[in-house]
């Protein structure tokens, strides 16, 4: 993305001829289910715009995917339910108005998994996204086709959702860069909602200096986010939870990783942290259906111009969605009572705990396996996968690694190891004390340098 940001600044590069390459990549890749919607005409003509105008902002000209439950004015918004595929909003996302104020051109919108209640990004009605390092396997999600796009080199950047682990999951899957900011960073306004303390927009790209700048544009902050001295930076290592088990491909990583930051003279210190194991179950799982049963109905209602409830369980694909729309959602199944206690969960164990992790340590942030194992195959890992010799229900173990630190609202980023030797992308994830995303960034592009030297 930088690269051609300042091929643009130097016109050596056209907005029109990126945007044309970018278009015609998408139609020749179709098959890998990256997009739903390509906005080719307006695209174009933004981008003509671009070329014959001084530069706007830093994004000037770049032609930007955006997962299609983030509000595009004029295209559809089918946040990946065949029910929606009529919906189209008459105004932007606050992001998108962000993106666009900065120069980007929104080229199109992008697959994901079916109202965003999954990790796989398979099964839904508008197929697969296909995951460009093993077409068989899946890209992971919600935000699988940003993912796809990205790591096939059919966009440079682009916007997905966050509510457990929505962005750092295909991106780690598909190696890529994913970005989960701190909770209530970007604007929230014009996404199909899920869980209102949970939910935030994230950005994805190649590497992290692209999500630095995206950061910039998206929050408004210009603060700096630079990498430091290797010597200088404490990272938590948790030894529990987070790598057991571990599937073989992601353990191997996951140790190269440890062996180089270590050599480069970061400073790993164990640690357990609090009753992560539990922290889905006990709390993110009663917030998240809770108060997505006070919004997405309504969303869902007004979105499709009056549809009942019936109609849209029978028009949704996937069936764990539709299940859980029918038994939870709709019917409003998760209590007031226990929505308080999840959120007492959370405040008491996990927001307190990470505080004091963060506080006894002194570490900058807590590193991990971005997911217990490398992407699953379409035909048979979308329900179930097998790890450790177990099979295991497919999203709650996508999610085991990321669930944690967002429920607690904490900023979280994946960074790809691409030195590890061949074999399915494998992430290394970081999540940081609250409201410390720039510092955060800088330390993704130290791991990010020192990993792609290797040993």
């Amino acid at each position: 993305m930088q690269t051609a940001l300042s091929r643009l600044a130097t016109g050596t590069l056209t907005s029109v001829s990126l945007t044309e390459e970018l278009l015609a990549r998408a139609e020749r890749a179709d098959d890998l289910g990256a997009f739903v919607t390509l906005d080719a005409d307006r695209a174009l003509a933004e981008a003509a715009a671009a070329d014959r105008t001084p530069a706007r902002g830093p994004l000037h000209g770049l032609p930007i995917a955006v997962k299609d439950n983030i509000h595009v004015a004029g295209l559809p918004n089918t946040a990946g339910c065949e029910a929606l595929a009529g919906f189209v909003p008459d105004r932007n996302a606050q992001a998108i108005t962000r993106l666009r104020a900065a120069g980007a051109v929104v080229f199109g919108k992008t697959n994901m998994h079916e109202l965003a209640l999954g990790a796989t990004t398979a099964g839904g009605p508008y197929g697969p996204a296909r995951n460009p390092a093993a077409p068989d396997r899946f890209a992971g999600g919600s935000s699988g086709g940003t993912a796809t796009a990205v790591a096939a080199g059919l966009a440079p950047a682009g916007l997905g959702t966050d509510t457990g682990g929505s962005v750092r999951v295909p991106a780690a899957l598909t190696g890529i860069a994913g970005l989960r900011p701190t909770t209530g960073r970007y604007p929230a306004g014009g996404v199909t909602p899920l869980s209102r303390t949970r939910d935030t927009i994230g950005p994805m790209a190649a590497t992290v200096a692209d999500l630095v700048l995206l950061d910039t544009v998206l929050a408004a902050d210009r603060g700096p986010a630079e990498a430091p001295d290797p010597r200088e930076v404490v990272l938590a290592v948790p030894e529990h939870h987070f790598t057991e088990p571990l599937h073989p491909r992601t353990a191997e990583v996951w140790e190269y990783s440890l062996d180089v930051l270590r050599t480069a003279g970061v400073r790993l210190v164990p640690v357990r942290l609090p009753e992560v194991e539990t922290a889905e179950e006990l709390a993110g799982f009663p917030i998240t259906l809770y108060e997505a049963a006070r919004q997405l109905p309504g969303y869902l209602h007004t979105a499709t111009g009056g549809t009942e409830p019936a109609e849209l369980l029978a028009r949704i694909t996937h069936p764990d969605v539709r299940t859980t729309m029918e038994q939870v959602v709709f019917p409003q199944a998760v209590t007031e009572s226990e929505y308080r206690a999840a959120l007492k969960i959370r405040d008491r164990v996990l927001v307190d705990g990470y505080r004091r992790i963060f506080r006894e340590t002194g570490a900058h942030a807590v590193l991990f396996p971005t997911t217990p194992l490398p992407a699953g195959r379409i035909d048979t890992d979308t329900e179930q996968v097998r790890l450790d010799g177990d099979l295991c229900p497919a999203f709650p173990t996508y999610i085991r690694n990321t669930g944690p630190g967002s429920v607690a609202a904490l900023p979280g980023l994946t960074v790809p190891v691409r030195s590890a030797g061949p074999g399915l992308p494998v992430g290394v994830a970081l999540d940081a004390p609250w409201n410390t995303d720039r510092r955060l960034l800088g330390l993704g592009l130290l791991v990010e340098q020192l990993l792609e030297a290797g040993a």
